[in-house]
Formats: structure tokens, sequence, C-alpha cells
């Protein structure tokens, strides 16, 4: 597998030295002319010692690689094999400096196609959220059928490292008190399934999981705001492609502040009409992307008239 890993890495890095455990790369952030950016896979870790850029290989392959790379590392990393949700644990730790919460023990897999009887509540609810079987699979849904979890569709996070990050366990009863029950964990430090997203497509920025798996090549914010020193918006202002706005009607006021937060850094944004729909996960996706094919380029002239609008 580290063969296999190096050989990726090399093809987007070019040559290397190899120095006992560590393979010296040229960095692609700083362009130093001599190699000083070190990868250590047994400990899953990059550093550039001129620089300082770190983190995870795999985040190198999925910012640098094509996206035929960026599969066969997800391939090798065995980082989408979903026959092993059902031993993870509920313990939160940091591995490498990035976050990582297993699911609950109780959490079973809705992908799988042999379910049993206790599974019918939770498949039939995210059929009348108008989920597909290929969504459940794409976005490895789950469920609980008891424990602190119990009768709560599960949404799993996963981050560029493979590692699971955060979860979403909302409910498909009837009448609960809580809709949404959030695990022990940070939401704002983490970028919701940060692992799928395809660099060579436009970015979505949507509230909610449902609105994202509408969208497509979504992030759901997990509410309606970002911080500026938040690594979702470290990755906006590295976006090589274009971003679309989508959030719900009553929270234009963060939409705008959003927008103009990006356009200080020059990123090319687009607002998405929602002013007469609940949500996004209320409509079909052909729908949305009739929504973002007609969406506004936001300028500054545009930010101003809104904001002017809003007063």
């Amino acid at each position: 597998m580290e063969r296999e890993k190096t050989q990726i890495l090399s093809n987007i890095l070019g040559r290397f030295f190899r120095t006992n455990d560590e393979y010296l790369f040229s960095c692609p952030f700083c362009d130093h002319r001599k190699r000083k950016l070190s990868v250590n896979l047994s400990k899953n870790v990059y550093k550039c010692w001129i620089c300082e850029a770190h983190g995870a290989p795999g985040k190198l392959v999925f910012k640098f690689g094509n996206s035929a790379q960026r599969e066969e590392w997800k391939r090798i990393s065995g980082q989408v094999d979903i026959s092993d949700f059902d031993n993870l644990f509920q313990d939160q730790k940091t591995i490498n400096n990035q976050q990582e919460i297993n699911l609950p023990q109780e959490f079973m897999s809705l992908a799988n196609t042999n379910l049993p009887t206790i599974a019918k509540a939770a498949m039939n609810y995210l059929k009348r959220r108008n989920m597909t079987q290929k969504d459940i699979l794409k976005w490895k849904v789950g469920f609980c059928s008891f424990g602190e979890y119990k009768n709560r569709i599960i949404f799993p996070s996963f981050g560029d490292d493979g590692h699971c990050n955060y979860f979403v366990a909302r409910t498909y009863k009837k009448n609960e008190w809580l809709k949404y029950k959030n695990p022990p964990a940070s939401k704002s430090d983490i970028i919701f399934n940060e692992l799928y997203i395809d660099h060579e497509e436009d970015l979505i920025l949507v509230e909610g999981v449902f609105d994202a798996v509408i969208a497509g090549n979504a992030v759901p914010l997990l509410g309606s705001s970002i911080r500026e020193n938040s690594p979702l918006f470290s990755l906006l202002i590295n976006y090589p492609k274009e971003i679309f706005i989508a959030l719900d009607h009553d929270a234009e006021k963060k939409a705008a502040r959003i927008i103009g937060m990006l356009q200080k850094y020059n990123k090319a944004v687009y607002k998405i009409d929602t002013s007469d729909i609940e949500d996004v996960g209320s409509i079909t996706k052909e729908e949305f992307l009739k929504r973002k094919q007609q969406a506004i380029h936001m300028t500054e002239n545009n930010s101003m008239l809104q904001k002017i609008h809003e007063v």
C-alpha cells in the first residue's frame, strides 16, 4: 500500500528522495528549490520545513491531484469501505491535528441490501425526503434503533484523511423533542465530508445535510455562518472553482456576510435564489440545477444593493 501511495504522490509532486521512513518532495505550497516537503506514510503526516504546511498526505492528493488520483488514493486507503461501519466506537480523539469521532456502537448502515425489519421506518423517512438508494450509499447513511441516538438517521462526516470527524443525527419520529442531536465534538473545526469534495467541480454551500444531498458537490454548514479562521473558510479561499451560496431565505444577512468575506479574497461567488422555497432539501435535484444555472454572480455592486434591501 505504501508503494502505491508513494507512486501517486510522485505522479503529483514529482521526483523524491527517501531517508528512512520519510519521502522528500518539492513543496507545492511554497515551491522551494530544494525538496523540503517531508512525507511519512506510516505516521500519515506531511510537513514542509520551509513554509510549515502540514497535514495528512491525502490532503495533498485531494488538493493537487486529479479525480483519478483521488479515487485511487481512496481505494488504496479503504476510506469508503462501509463494511467496517458497524465496528466503529463513539470515542472522540484528535489524530494529526484533525478531530476524530467514531460512530455510535448502535449504528447500522442503510446502504446494505438485506435490511432488518427495524430499518423500515428509517427507510420510509428517507424516501419521504426524496433520498434514493444511490444517495444513501454515497452519503453512507445509517440509523440507530436503540441507545442514545435511538430512532435517528445518522449522516457520518469524513475528513480528508478518511477518519470520521462528526455526524448528524436526525430523528425520523414525529413529535420528537429534539430534531437534531449533536455528538460531543466541534462542528466548527471540521469540513463536513471533506473527503468527498470534488475539487474539479463548483462548490455549493448549504445549511443542512439534506440540502447537500440535493445540491450535489456541496458542504453543509450545519447552520448558516462561517468563522474566518475556520478550516472551511481556508478551503474556500483556496478553492480552484466557483462557489455558490444556497442558504435558506431567512438567512439572507448571513449569506451576504459570507459573500462579502469571500469577495475580500477575490473569489467568484454566485447566489442561488431560495426565496420561494422552504429550503434546498425540499426541492428536486433537477429544480436545484435549474436554480444553480440561473444563479446571480455577486459583484461589489449587487452585493451592496442586497445589503441596502435588507436594511
